[in-house]
This record gives C-alpha cells, structure tokens and sequence, in this order.
C-alpha cells in the first residue's frame, strides 16, 4: 500500500481496458448528541437520471451552465484543467452558494504518467489566534455569529491552485479559459430553481446590503427561479483575472477592497494585504493506496478524505479477508419498495458504516495541516493497522468507535469535538489524451461568509478550524494558527487498474462532513458491484460519521431499516445532499473503449461530452 507514491509506473494505453460489456476495470463528528445538517438542502431527487457516454472527451459539473463551458473547452482541445479552470469560473457566477474565487479547491490530476495533486485550501491570517471563535467566557460562540463576517475569512486559494496546476498541464490559453464565465456573467443567466431555494432560505442575508441588492427583490422577496441575472462587476472582474493572472486577485484594487470589506465589517477579520500577497498553492505528494485489483489516488492532509477514504476500504478490505462472508461483492444493491430505485443491501450498509466510524474517530484525532502537525498518515493507513481496526466490526453494531493508536505517533493531542459544515462543489473532466481531473472547490458554509466583492462572495473557511483550540491541558490538531490551512472533509479521487496502471476514474463531492460517506458509497459502487457511474451516484446514501447510522431520507425500505437496528444501529434518516460527479472509462463486449458520466440526482448537475 502506497501513501506517498507519485505513480511514476503509470503509463496510459489510450483506451485499452480490461474486457467487460460496459465494466469498470477499474467530519467526525464526535461523540455528541447532534451532527450538523447538511450544508445545502437538496433541490428535489431526479430519478430518470441516465449514464451519459462518449468517446473523446467528458466535462461534469454541479451546473448544466458549467458542464458545457468545461466540455467546450474540451472540444477546443483543452486538458482537463482547462476545463476544471472554465467550469470554476461559470460555478463563481450560477452557483455562488457553493463555490467561487473567493474560496479554496483541493485538485487530484492525472496528466498521463503521474498523479499530481494541488493544495489551493485557504489560509488563516497572520493575525489570527487560536482563541479567533471563543467567547469572553472561554465557550465557543455558535456557528453563526462566527460564519457571518470577516472574522471567518481566510485567504482565497482557488485561483492560484488553478494558475499552478495550468502552468503545468493547461493546453489552452488562460484567458480563454474564462471567455464562457465572462459572457454569461454579462448576458445573464437565468436563476436556477436551486439557487432561487438557497437564496429564499438564507436567513443571514438581510445583514448583507451587496447580497440583497443582487439576490433579491427591492421588497426584500427572492428573485424568482428562472429570473435572468446579470453580474457586470464579476465579469470585469474575470476581464482581470484572464489578461493578469491570478494576481488580479492578490494584489491591486481587489486585493484591496477584499481587505476593507473583511477589516470593515461589525464582525471584523484581521486578512491583510500581506496575507493576500504571500498566499501561494502547494502541489503536495498524492496519497495512492491499493484496494483489492485498484488503486485509489487522493488527497492528503489538510485533507481528511484522502485518508479516511483509504482507511474505509482498507479496513473492508481486511475484514473480507479475515472472513469471506464479509465480502462485499455479493452485497449487491437491490429494488427498494420505498423509492424508485435501488437500496443497498442491509449487511452492507452495517460493515460500510462500521468501517466509517472507525475512519471518523481517527480522523478528528490526528489529521490536520501537515505542515503544522506531525500527522501519522502512513500509520493511518498501513495495513496492519487497518486490520487491528476491521477486527473491531462485529456482527452488532458498536455504536461509537475511539480512536485508534498508529504507527508513527509523536504527539499526543485532543480530539477535535467541532461538527464542520462546508458548502462545496465538484468538477470532473476527461481530455482527448486521456488526461483527468477531480476538483472539490468550496467557500465553506452556503454563501461563505456573506461578504460581496467585485461580484464574488468571500470564503469562511476559518471556521473549519476546531472552535475549541484545547482540551484536558492538550492541544487540538485542528486548531487555529497563523498560515495554517483548515481541515478538510474534501475527497477527490482518481482511480487506476493496479496491475495495468491505466486510469479508470475520476470522482469527488461536497457535502460536508458527509463528503467521505459520499465518495465511499461510489467507489465501492463502482468498484465492488460494478454499478455505472450515474447508478453509483443515484445509490442512496448512508453512513455513519461515528455517530447514529445515517440514510437519506424517503430512499430506504422499512425492511433495511429493521435489519439495522436488530444490529444494534441508533437510525436517523435525514438529507443527505450529496453533488457526487463520476466519469468512468468503460469497454464494452466488442473492446471498443469509450466515457461514461453520471452527475447527483440531489443537484442540478450534468455529465456532457463528444
């Protein structure tokens, strides 16, 4: 098992794959009472969902508007990463709830012969300290009171991830990147049904003047769904940003206003000019580990979901070696008699759960930003470790599961007990040369911190930090630093053929804490049932974050449920509000290779390519 592998072996045969008609080769929230709700609320559950196909290329994103800036980048014979750069652009204008330049991506790209993976998570100021969301009387302060303002912000990394990883791997020119964004930003596009639910839901924004001016009625009434919506300040803003770079954001005019809005407001944020000017994007080691006849590439701290994906299927992996019966293949998903499709079968949902408590617990122990904490990743997920930890799952539930002790600890800490919500979105794309992208991007909490600039909404990522910086005497990992990244819950994942190399997959999605939930559930359909992307992303959800067993609600039988909680499992079913984006590489009976795409019924998403 790799942890720190660039995947230097991989050499891509075009579009051989191994046979098979249409088969793929291929937060812990602590023990409290209550988990946080979904960032997002769904937007209605499509269900006529198919598996998009194609055979050159293929763009996925949150937003149909988006999707098709990706894939006409695409059809330009843009990379990947052209098209992830045009697709972030259009998600900054029709889906500014979710993601946009002014917040942070974690990138996981194939470029052919090597995983390469890009850090543009945001930072925390200079001027912060750990003490940046306790109270007077040394309690934290509710979520709220810290989201709204410049007291959350950190400072943006998207663009100068983007501007990285395209000095690398972009074919096309920079500025072309941001032609469809531009356009659409000065036409208008038409507010979409879910933008209009997230707008007329979003108590906060009456405290925002920009907010309401652009998002709603002189009444203070939402505009409605369908309304045409023109940003003329985002679009000279993208004017900037395609003729000097991603310093158009860092420095000058911007920069400056960014500045003003976050020291000037009642609830204010110490993000300085310095801060802004000395950002700068980390391409970091990926973190490939091996599940059964795949590798899976992801990433590593500040994110949490590289390693708690690989922990999930390693330790499913152990416990169906220590005993095949626990096998997951078999396990396959079945007609639900309360929805319209198909549900996962009860012991699979038990082990996958029980695995995910375990990956959970860890998780809010020992991972945060590297470059500030020794995190034990190899340790993490070192398959001896996994195996301790897979003989822990029973044929009951264990209800909440502790943290283990891996190898390679060198200091002690507290766990982490702050429940996280990010508001986030996910970009997929294939190239004509077989390149890939993952690309998670989020402003954190829906509409980040409230704060309007030059078009855009500013991140509030600090509050990705642990609220509580100690406990007992010792340090929280997770906790505030001046520079240091936030913990995140974001998994973009690449998948590969072990023996072959060849790349398979490419998926990702927001979702908060649940976000490592999501990503398991779709690989594991993908990988284990050989379900197609869009039936794998339709599966419906569940988990466990090392709390109740968790199932989106309205999607699960009477029977499955039943069957859970025979095995002990505390059931909540809630939404779970997914936005997975998949696109796989299949061949079908007669070997002819080909794409096949599948976008979240729970979002507004589309797969589209040539």
């Amino acid at each position: 098992m790799f942890t720190a592998f660039h995947c230097n072996r991989y050499r891509l045969s075009a579009l051989s794959l191994i046979a098979g008609a249409l088969t793929l080769a291929a937060c812990n929230a602590p023990p409290v009472s209550t988990l946080p709700l979904a960032p997002e609320t769904a937007s209605g559950y499509r269900t006529d969902l198919q598996a998009r196909h194609a055979s050159k290329h293929m763009a996925a994103a949150a937003n149909p508007l988006a999707a098709e800036a990706g894939r006409a980048m695409l059809r330009q014979g843009g990379s990947a990463i052209d098209a992830a750069i045009a697709m972030q652009a259009v998600l900054t204008l029709v889906e500014p709830q979710s993601s946009g330049i002014g917040g942070g991506a974690l990138i996981v790209l194939w470029d052919g012969k090597t995983v390469r993976t890009y850090d543009g998570r945001e930072t925390a100021p200079a001027g912060a300290t750990e003490k940046l969301f306790l109270q007077a009387d040394g309690n934290p302060m509710p979520f709220t009171q810290a989201q709204i303002g410049g007291r959350s912000v950190g400072t943006p990394g998207v663009l100068r991830a983007l501007e990285l990883a395209h000095q690398k791997h972009g074919r096309l020119p920079w500025a072309q990147l941001f032609e469809p964004a531009i356009r659409l930003a000065e036409q208008g596009f038409p507010i979409s049904p879910r933008l209009h639910q997230l707008i007329a839901s979003d108590s906060s924004m009456p405290r925002s003047p920009d907010m309401m001016a652009y998002f709603r009625n002189a009444d203070g009434s939402p505009k409605a769904a369908g309304t045409p919506l023109k940003n003329p300040a985002l679009a000279a803003t993208f004017k900037r940003i395609a003729k000097e770079g991603a310093d158009a954001l860092y420095k000058g005019p911007i920069a400056q206003e960014i500045v003003a809005k976050v020291q000037g407001h009642a609830n204010p944020g110490s993000l300085s000019l310095n801060d802004l000017i000395g950002y700068s994007a980390k391409e970091r080691a990926p973190l490939c580990t091996d599940y059964k006849r795949w590798q899976v590439c992801g990433m590593p701290p500040p994110s949490s979901g590289g390693i708690a994906v690989a922990q999930i299927l390693g330790t499913l992996q152990a416990l169906e070696t220590r005993d095949p019966r626990y096998a997951l293949a078999p396990l396959k998903p079945v007609k639900s008699t309360r929805s319209a499709g198909i549900e996962p079968a009860p012991e699979a949902v038990h082990l996958i759960s029980e695995a995910e408590r375990l990956a959970y617990a860890d998780r809010a122990q020992y991972v945060a930003d590297s470059d500030f904490v020794p995190v034990p990743v190899k340790g993490l997920v070192d398959p001896t470790y996994l195996a301790s930890r897979a003989a822990l799952i029973g044929e009951r539930s264990m209800g909440t599961a502790t943290h283990g002790t891996p190898p390679g600890i060198q200091v002690a800490y507290a766990p982490d007990r702050s429940p996280l919500r990010i508001s986030t979105s996910q970009v997929v794309a294939v190239d004509d040369q077989g390149g890939a992208v993952s690309m998670t991007t989020t402003v954190e909490s829906a509409f980040g911190s409230h704060l309007m600039v030059q078009g855009f909404l500013l991140n509030n990522q600090m509050t990705d930090f642990s609220f509580i910086p100690e406990e007992n005497g010792q340090k929280v990992a997770n906790r505030v630093e001046p520079g240091k990244r936030p913990r995140s819950s974001m998994a973009p994942t690449l998948i590969f053929d072990r023996k072959s190399g060849e790349f398979l997959a490419t998926l990702g999605s927001p979702g908060g804490s649940q976000i490592i939930e999501y990503v398991a559930k779709s690989t594991i359909g993908l990988l284990d049932w050989n379900l197609d992307p869009q039936t794998a992303i339709s599966l419906p959800n569940f988990g466990s974050r090392n709390g109740p067993t968790e199932l989106e609600r309205g999607q699960f039988s009477s029977g499955l449920i039943q069957a859970l909680k025979d095995k002990g499992h505390s059931v909540n079913e809630i939404d779970m509000t997914s936005g997975t984006q998949a696109i796989v590489r299949v061949k079908d009976a007669q070997g002819k290779a080909s794409l096949a795409g599948g976008a979240d019924p729970r979002r507004e998403g589309e797969a589209l390519g040539d």
